[in-house]
């Protein structure tokens, strides 16, 4: 998703800071940094004193670099006028913090009462209660003929309210169908409800999906969540997401392949060899990347398909939360289908509109892209992590 940022590991640009400052005091700076290596060196801890002290100089170095260094150099009227943009600066933070505080009271008010909306909603799918008229109201029987026959015939995910609600819903949004597989829709048969809160704990930001399913001969699990903690919900910056484990019955996992080859003429061992590849399926949702925590662990290749696979998985919680999950009936009619591509065309006139004047300047580019054999797909990845250039797309599941 564009603008989301991602709690990767620092790549420690301290140094590089303190060679390009001009507004640094070079010769105070080194008779620091020269008494912090003098005094690792004659401290217990040996190199990693050392690397501890340098860091803390060069940090030290960069909080240096501050306003009040221009200030200074400042006619005494220029420095009056600034200090009075700094004092205007400083009262729109408060507004803008009160802002935040009643924007939060007023989403949280909102929540509360959509709630009994949702609650009434998943009732009707599940086919706990029935709707209180028809269109054309006519009268309906106190009783549906799916609850009745579901209570013979036990869970199933014809005998709900309305059958594969929530399955049609997600496969009407371009995104969420692509993370569909056909192995998929058995499991997602049975998911009769999907709710979104904030209770993470306190002082917590971010937001849970809950996935709520029948028994099913998939998964022993009733309910499947996934958490994304934020670093910062107005940016965003994503700090880490985590799924819940999924028990699997045995040979229902969606999420991998099983492969038998027939052993070798002539060897011993005359049983098939079994192989287990991971491949694309909707429930690799529920395992999100981790995100390693020493930088050490990763290189920069890396880090940016991480970031990449990150932003797919978090683009994909949102549109659940702020899409599918409000207007659900509206995805599953498909009505909401047109509205979604009548945002993106204004979205997409905007941006022409944007780079109209910068046409020109970008003809040479396009045509280095268009000739380029690697192309980007429109919404990302499938699957817990996206291939390499060069390297084979994961497996396509097939039923075994």
């Amino acid at each position: 998703m564009a603008g989301l940022g991602t709690a990767l590991p620092a790549r420690q640009a301290g140094a590089k800071a303190h060679v390009e400052d001009p507004d640094l005091d070079d010769q105070e700076a080194d008779i620091d940094v020269r008494e912090a290596v003098k005094q690792a060196f004659g401290g217990p801890e040996g190199r990693s004193g050392l690397a501890a002290a340098l860091q803390g100089g060069l940090d030290s170095l960069v909080g240096r670099s501050s306003g009040f260094d221009i200030l200074e150099t400042l006619p005494a009227p220029v420095r009056r006028r600034v200090e009075t943009l700094r004092t205007l600066d400083g009262e729109y933070q408060e507004l803008e913090a009160q802002f935040l505080a009643e924007k939060a009271e007023l989403e949280a008010k909102y929540q509360n009462l959509y709630q009994p909306l949702f609650v009434k909603r998943a009732d009707i799918v599940a086919g706990r209660i029935d709707s209180e008229s028809t269109p054309d109201d006519e009268p309906v029987s106190e009783k549906p003929e799916t609850m009745e026959s579901a209570e013979d015939e036990g869970p199933s995910p014809d005998n709900v309210g309305v059958p594969e609600f929530w399955l049609r819903a997600m496969k009407n949004h371009e995104l969420l169908d692509e993370q569909i597989t056909a192995r998929d829709e058995g499991p997602l048969k049975f998911l009769v409800d999907i709710k979104s809160d904030k209770e993470l704990g306190e002082d917590t930001k971010g937001f849970r999906l809950h996935f709520h399913f029948l028994p099913n001969p998939y998964f022993s699990n009733s309910i499947l969540t996934k958490s994304y903690f934020m670093v910062d919900e107005e940016d965003p910056i994503l700090e880490k997401a985590e799924g819940t484990e999924i028990n699997w019955q045995s040979g229902k996992n969606t999420t991998v392949k099983i492969m038998k080859k027939k052993p070798k003429k002539g060897s011993k061992n005359t049983k098939p060899v079994t192989k287990t590849e991971q491949c694309e399926s909707f429930f690799n949702f529920f395992s999100p990347p981790k995100i390693p925590e020493d930088d050490e662990d990763i290189d920069d290749e890396e880090a940016e398909r991480l970031q990449e696979v990150m932003e797919a998985d978090y683009e994909m919680g949102a549109v659940l939360r702020e899409k599918v999950i409000p207007r659900a009936v509206t995805w599953y009619t498909g009505e909401a289908i047109m509205d979604d591509d009548d945002e993106d065309e204004e979205d997409d006139d905007e941006e022409d509109d944007d780079e109209g004047d910068d046409d020109d300047d970008d003809e040479d580019e396009e045509e280095d892209e268009e000739s380029s054999p690697i192309k980007q797909q429109k919404h990302g990845i499938k699957g817990p992590a996206a291939p390499a250039a060069g390297q084979e797309q994961p497996p396509e599941c097939k039923q075994q």
